[in-house]
């Protein structure tokens, strides 16, 4: 049956002396045949549809099926029945091409799809190419090992790197366990973090497919409307058959992920008042002519913007965990090193990432591990005493600054490869966990951060 040529020009035609096809997927076989019937066999398989396979032979070339194999994406499976033969003229070097319908596994087509994304994917700035700004990558690092302490908000001149910053932390983020096929990255073990329909899954005893996926960075861009960002209900498929016709927004793909917004004091009002709904409660409920449905929406906020173009919202502000103020580089020789960098990575992204792929590897392995020990990170209560009294003597509203002063402390503490929190991790982290938290006074001509340093030496003298 192997060698017999078929026409295949139709699924089902093809399935009636073929076994079942799970996935729409095409194996092609070329074999280049000389005049004396000796021919070298180059044997691949790619994925696509046989509608373009049937077009593409009008034209057909060998040009045409190495381009299929070079982007389409390698996958193995079972083989299946039928085949295309072309014969060339008499004499000269002939091709056949065998094309049978193969069943695939779904991680194999899966990890195509992946190793296809990521090589298509736009040359991201490396985080370990970012020459100075430390305060705003060492923040940046610390939400990640803990999504708990809330985000950061970066605020500084024009130019300095805030955005590049942010977006090549996408490089180093780890991966973690979600619920397979879920839009809402449903955690399997956490249900404050599940989608309710896998809720009740586990509520009927139901096993759940679990895969590891990279932890997502969404961009909420200036000009989204509401429905984009939350989510749209199909008002009609839901009156004429009585289904809940729903499809998630940008607060449900950034579920157990990051959230960023560029210029974030630009945002509108009514889409400054979303964010503020989910990041109190952790969720995202969508209300639509009398319709209710929601979803978990935890995510880690970060927000980047010029002072200089207007404040944040108060309310906005102090949900953010963390705040880093980002100053134009003014040594020379940092600035050349930085204009050179980035001439490099424009010259050939390619060989600039390659440069820095130890270092992206080590920060990577840093982050993990201190990931895997944050828990087993402990802080005196000496410490959290002292941490309390600073925020009360400079008349910190609420609690928040000592509980994220206290994350902070202990995610620097694990990146260090600590089990222990330090007064040192404290001072380092204490002017970003309360610097946006205090009562601003116009006649104030001390910066915030200096006046939050002068304190802590006062206390934990």
């Amino acid at each position: 049956m192997k060698g017999k040529k078929i026409l295949l020009t139709d699924k089902a035609e093809a399935s009636k002396e073929q076994s079942p096809i799970k996935h729409n997927t095409i194996t092609v076989e070329v074999q280049n045949s000389v005049a004396n019937g000796n021919y070298t066999r180059n044997f691949f398989r790619c994925n696509f549809g046989i509608k373009t396979l049937l077009q593409t032979f009008h034209s057909f070339s060998l040009l045409n099926l190495l381009s299929w194999w070079v982007f389409a994406g390698l996958s193995f499976g079972r083989e299946y029945y039928g085949g295309i033969g072309l014969v060339g003229k008499k004499g000269r070097p002939q091709f056949h091409v065998a094309v049978a319908c193969v069943a695939t596994d779904i991680g194999s087509v899966e990890e195509a799809q992946k190793l296809a994304s990521k090589e298509n994917q736009r040359p991201v700035y490396p985080f370990a190419a970012i020459v100075g700004q430390d305060e705003m990558k060492l923040c940046l690092l610390l939400n990640v090992i803990d999504p708990k302490i809330g985000g950061v908000m970066i605020m500084g001149d024009r130019g300095t790197g805030k955005s590049t910053t942010v977006r090549s932390l996408v490089d180093l983020l780890p991966e973690i366990k979600v619920v397979a096929g879920d839009p809402y990255n449903s955690d399997p073990e956490d249900p404050e973090s599940m989608g309710i329909e896998v809720r009740e899954s586990v509520v009927k005893g139901e096993d759940l497919a679990v895969v590891m996926a990279k932890i997502n960075m969404v961009d909420l861009p200036l000009g989204a409307t509401e429905d984009r960002v939350c989510a749209t209900i199909d008002i009609e498929k839901a009156l004429t058959e009585g289904v809940k016709a729903f499809e998630p927004g940008l607060l449900a793909k950034a579920n157990r992920g990051i959230l960023y917004v560029d210029e974030v004091n630009l945002l509108d009002d009514h889409l400054v008042d979303v964010l503020l709904d989910s990041a109190a409660s952790g969720w995202n409920t969508v209300k639509r002519e009398g319709i209710s449905i929601s979803h978990p929406a935890r995510f880690i906020l970060i927000g980047s913007g010029n002072p200089e173009e207007g404040e944040l919202r108060p309310q906005l502000l102090d949900r953010f965990g963390m705040h880093a103020q980002v100053g134009t580089v003014r040594d020379a020789e940092l600035r050349v090193k930085i204009v050179e960098e980035r001439a490099r990575f424009d010259k050939n992204p390619k060989e600039f990432r390659h440069s820095y792929k130890a270092e992206q590897e080590k920060l990577r392995q840093q982050i993990a591990s201190a990931r895997a020990c944050l828990s087993s990170v402990q802080i005196d209560h000496d410490l959290k005493v002292k941490i309390s009294k600073v925020c009360a003597e400079l008349n910190v509203d609420g609690l928040r600054g000592d509980i994220v002063t206290n994350r902070a402390a202990k995610s620097l503490a694990a990146l260090k490869g600590r089990d222990q929190v330090t007064a040192e991790d404290i001072a380092t982290v204490i002017p970003n966990c309360l610097r946006h938290r205090l009562q601003k006074d116009p006649l104030e001509s001390i910066d915030s951060g200096l006046l939050i340093i002068e304190k802590f030496y006062e206390v934990f003298s």
